[in-house]
Order: structure tokens, then C-alpha cells, then sequence
């Protein structure tokens, strides 16, 4: 796998994480980017839009918090890198946001990694307060997938509560690409109806909610949700697919993509649709 982009630091300058040492990687410096607004926020990071100094450029910036108590202690730098790298081994791919440049904080040693602003307006998270239409979530899982398709892996143990696998649950602490088709699957049923497959707040409530749902798929073939009731019977073959208790058996994002439902026009004939990268 690919490694972070090595850059090297302003002229003077010798970026440090927590504790002094000396980083494995050449960072750039955070200071070369004017923050200018939040974009998202969440339990590990946030992500706010930022100006390059140097190019006028506006980037999209991940700030990496501290995995101490209250993400003040020092980054995760192997996290970091693994995510750094990832990105930069999937460069050029048309459904993968592109990284740019990783970057620290030397007073702090808080990490920033430097990636393209994709979308200045509509999001996919804020496409899903309301269905999406069948085709415009065809447009936007097509997109999803191919992306997931071109993912390298290797084991991590991170994910959302709500899009964590049976699999995971019950203890497999090995993250492959079945674990986010099972993820790609709870997100095309909240695309279709306008709300999330599982409301559990706790790890502990989700498992019922699981199997109250692997029993419908197993009797009926197909998911009983409100809005679902218009989905195209391949619409319903992907849905199920994806969320296969079995990860064995859960469809793959090649097989996914292979599949009849796909055949139809793609985004460029269906305008209104923000491109989605990541």
C-alpha cells in the first residue's frame, strides 16, 4: 500500500508529534491553510473547509484529534498514515476524493489531512432526510460502489454503530470489503426511505434489530420498509445482497455493479444529482 505524500517542511521547520519525536513521515504545516468553515463533526475528527495560502485553492481539511481522554491526547499516527495511504492508492479513481497533502500542527501535533473539496452544496448525507427516488439512488449507489470496489484493506477495527455488521457484533475484529457492502446496504435502504435501517442506540439493542430483519428478508425475500413498496424486484436482489447475514454470502461491489439493476442510464443522463466522491 501506498504511504502518506512525503513533503517536505517550510525551510526552518521541524514538525514534531507529541512527546518530541520526530514524525516516520515528512509533514507539511497546517499554517500554509486559512481555515474558513465547518463542514462536519464527528466523535474522532472534524472537517472544515480551508484557502491553500500559497494558491488560493479551497481544499477540504480532516482534522485528526488526539486519542486521549476527550481527543486531547496524542493522534493516532499509524491510523493516520493507513488512511493517508489508502487515499493515495486509490488517487485518480473518478469515486474517490483525492488526497492532497498531510499536515501537522507543530505547537500541537495535531495531524490534518489535505483532500479536494468536492461539494460546495448538497451532500449524500443531506440527500438522505427525505426518500430518494429508485433511479437517484441507483445513480448515487453505482457511485458507491465502484468506489468500495477500488479500496485496498487491511485489518482496522473502526465503524459507525449503526452500519456495524452481524459480523462485527458477534466479535470478527477483521475489516474486508464485505463489512462496508453490509454498511452500503443499511445506506441504500436509508437513501430509498428517508430514514436509518436501525435506530439502536447501543450495541446492545442492535443485534434484535438485526435479526428482526434477516427473519423478513429470510420469509419474504425482501425487506417490508415504508417507501419499498415501489422498489423494482432488482432494486430489491441488490438491497438483500448487500445485507446478507452471511458475509460470505453477501454480495461483493463487483457482482453489485455487475448486476441488472445497474443497467440502466447512468448519472450523466439523469442531471440533478451531485457527484459524489467519496
Amino acid at each position: 500500500m501506498s504511504t502518506a505524500i512525503r513533503k517536505r517542511p517550510a525551510e526552518g521547520q521541524e514538525p514534531r508529534v507529541h512527546g518530541g519525536k520526530k514524525p516516520r513521515y515528512a509533514f507539511g504545516s497546517i499554517s500554509d491553510y486559512k481555515k474558513l468553515e465547518v463542514l462536519g463533526d464527528g466523535t474522532y475528527g472534524e472537517v472544515f473547509k480551508a484557502r491553500d495560502r500559497r494558491t488560493g485553492k479551497k481544499v477540504a481539511v480532516k482534522w485528526v484529534r488526539g486519542n486521549g481522554a476527550g481527543g486531547h491526547g496524542p493522534p493516532d499516527i499509524r491510523a493516520i498514515t493507513r488512511e493517508a495511504g489508502c487515499l493515495a492508492a486509490c488517487r485518480g479513481h473518478e469515486s474517490i476524493i483525492e488526497i492532497l497533502d498531510v499536515a501537522t500542527d507543530t505547537k500541537t501535533g495535531d495531524v490534518f489531512l489535505v483532500m479536494e473539496l468536492v461539494a460546495d452544496g448538497r451532500t449524500l448525507r443531506e440527500s438522505l432526510w427525505r426518500p430518494v427516488s429508485e433511479e437517484g439512488t441507483r445513480v448515487m449507489m453505482e457511485q458507491l460502489l465502484d468506489a468500495a470496489a477500488g479500496v485496498p484493506y487491511e485489518e482496522c477495527c473502526v465503524g459507525t454503530l449503526i452500519y456495524t455488521s452481524p459480523e462485527q457484533l458477534e466479535g470478527n475484529r477483521y475489516y474486508g470489503q464485505a463489512v462496508d457492502m453490509w454498511a452500503l446496504g443499511c445506506i441504500m435502504a436509508e437513501m430509498l426511505t428517508g430514514g436509518t435501517l436501525f435506530v439502536a442506540e447501543t450495541e446492545e439493542e442492535l443485534p434484535a434489530e438485526m435479526y428482526k430483519l434477516r427473519d423478513q428478508i429470510t420469509s419474504t425475500g425482501k425487506l417490508d420498509l415504508e417507501f419499498l413498496e415501489e422498489l423494482s424486484e432488482a432494486g430489491h436482489e441488490v438491497l438483500t445482497g448487500l445485507l446478507a447475514f452471511n458475509p460470505d454470502e453477501r454480495m461483493t461491489a463487483a457482482e453489485a455493479l455487475e448486476h441488472r439493476w445497474f443497467s440502466k442510464p447512468k448519472a450523466a443522463e439523469h442531471p440533478g444529482f451531485v457527484s459524489l466522491m467519496s
